[in-house]
């Protein structure tokens, strides 16, 4: 087990966003409309490394959503982001808890999403016990409810996890074929470049599945409910892959919080089908991608998340150094 470590600044105070006042009041006045009255209350997320406008609506006869908005000009990517949550959450099986979407709006120059608010708080980091206990039971019924997926999802044609690994989490092999550079790599990955590759190597392979999975299974996406339940948020990367993939990235924050990961991996349902190297072929694809990804300067969504990524990818190489006895 790991010391531990928390990251360099919390998942919940992550965010740069604009707040309600901030928008324009075309905008604030179409979705009052749709609301159906005033907002007289909001609360903007703390957490996320985006831009987009993110925050918890109360009207004044009591009604509390949950709503984000981006323009459709300078922030199309979010845009489509939001559009795609809201059509994987209205059909995501219904005993998943999932905030469900109200309604969507075009509205002066902005998408907006409006979902059922949820009464909850993220998840701190040391994770305690009891709420990663209440996380993981979570995340069992929602493998078992993607195993075999309802056709409307399907329908909507997710990308296959093996597609997007091949694309975008295959940057040890850039570094050993000399294709990347990066100027400050930890020392266990100097000395492990041809391990990390071959092990890197090995996930696509492993992650083609007819199953779905949430594809950013992060603490940020976590809400405990005051009855201690958990909930999941941001289905924007649903996509068709292993479950156990999913929790081999949410498992790094317990190995950082000096938890047995190995121990919380291994005896997930979720990670019943997982080949035996498969969580060491994940944890190296994660870390490649986390260390570039922290190298590549500053970013236009939040000033925190290049240093996110680099702790990431440190929790995420210790781990699987532990795994592998390297020193």
């Amino acid at each position: 087990m790991a010391a531990i470590s928390v990251p360099p600044r919390p998942y919940d105070a992550t965010a740069v966003r604009p707040g309600w006042a901030d928008l324009p009041t075309e905008l604030r006045t179409a979705i009052a409309a749709r609301l159906g009255d005033r907002v007289n209350w909001a609360s903007t997320a703390g957490g996320g490394f985006t831009r987009g406008f993110a925050a918890v609506l109360q009207t004044v006869a009591g009604d509390r959503v949950f709503v984000k908005a981006a323009s459709l000009i300078d922030q199309r990517h979010l845009s489509d982001w939001y559009a795609r949550e809201a059509a994987i959450t209205a059909v995501l099986p219904a005993e998943l808890a999932v905030a469900r979407p109200r309604w969507t709006l075009t509205a002066a120059g902005y998408f907006v999403i409006c979902l059922d608010a949820i009464d909850g708080r993220m998840p701190g980091l040391p994770w305690v016990p009891a709420e990663l206990d209440a996380t993981l039971a979570a995340y069992a019924t929602v493998a078992d409810a993607l195993r075999k997926p309802p056709p409307g999802l399907v329908g909507l044609g997710a990308p296959r996890l093996d597609e997007l690994v091949r694309a975008d989490l295959a940057w040890w092999g850039e570094l050993v074929a000399g294709r990347e550079t990066l100027p400050n790599l930890p020392d266990v990955a100097r000395h492990r470049l041809p391990e990390l590759a071959a092990l890197e190597a090995r996930l696509p392979g492993y992650t083609r599945s007819t199953s779905m999975i949430h594809g950013d299974l992060r603490v940020d996406n976590v809400l405990l409910s005051a009855s201690g339940a958990a909930w999941f948020c941001d289905w924007t990367w649903l996509c068709f892959g292993p479950a156990w993939f999913d929790l081999a990235g949410l498992l790094v924050t317990a190995y950082a919080s000096g938890l047995d990961a190995d121990e919380l991996f291994g005896s997930h349902p979720a990670a019943y089908d997982a080949p035996p190297d498969g969580l060491d072929a994940a944890l190296a694809a994660l870390s490649g991608y986390w260390l570039v990804r922290a190298a590549a300067g500053p970013s236009t969504g939040s000033p925190h998340i290049r240093a996110h990524q680099r702790w990431s990818a440190e929790m995420s190489l210790g781990w699987l150094a532990g795994r592998q006895g390297w020193r």
